[in-house]
């Protein structure tokens, strides 16, 4: 323990004065990202870095979680051209298909959602907006994300018995 003339303090009071989002903000930048994740692994980290950073007011640490989110969106722009793994193809496979239940509600396609993402964190990125802008930007962002996400997890395959069709009826010569 610290004496009262000296400027050293006892670990155990340091960790309890440093806020809990710190250390989870630290450990999600430690996180690391590679080309053997998944499209879903990608989309998670996506949704990670969004939502720790609408929550966040730490400049710094805003600055980090962008560059990460820009990261794992340019990681997003080849998961979206990979053909999708078995294990992926399962989860967005259902039994009965109810067409009008699994899309959202914008018709823009995933890679122009996704360079609309990538454009706003370059914005948040250049810090040339008022705060009151920048967090519209990044609520629109968070927004974004999020139907991102939403769309690229819903199912898009049933089981037939001639095989897996699209949910919609359209052939199957790509999937994704």
């Amino acid at each position: 323990m610290a004496n009262t003339n000296t400027i050293t303090t006892n670990p155990l009071e340091t960790a309890y004065t440093q806020p809990v989002t710190e250390s989870a903000i630290t450990a999600l930048l430690k996180t690391p990202l590679g080309a053997t994740h998944d499209l879903f692994q990608v989309l998670d980290a996506c949704q990670h870095y969004v939502n720790a950073l609408i929550e966040n007011d730490d400049n710094t640490e805003c600055m980090a979680l962008c560059g990460r989110l820009y990261a794992a969106l340019e990681m997003l722009k080849f998961a979206l051209k990979a053909p999708l793994p078995a294990h992926l193809i399962e989860r967005l496979t259902v039994d009965v298909a109810e067409p009008d239940n699994y899309r959202g509600a914008l018709s823009t396609d995933s890679e122009t959602l996704r360079e609309y993402c990538a454009a706003l964190v370059m914005l948040l990125l250049q810090r040339q907006q008022s705060p009151e802008q920048s967090e519209h930007i990044t609520g629109l962002l968070f927004e974004l994300i999020n139907v991102l996400v939403e769309d690229l997890k819903a199912p898009r395959f049933v089981q037939t018995d001639g095989g897996l069709v699209m949910i919609n009826g359209e052939a199957l010569p790509g999937i994704h």
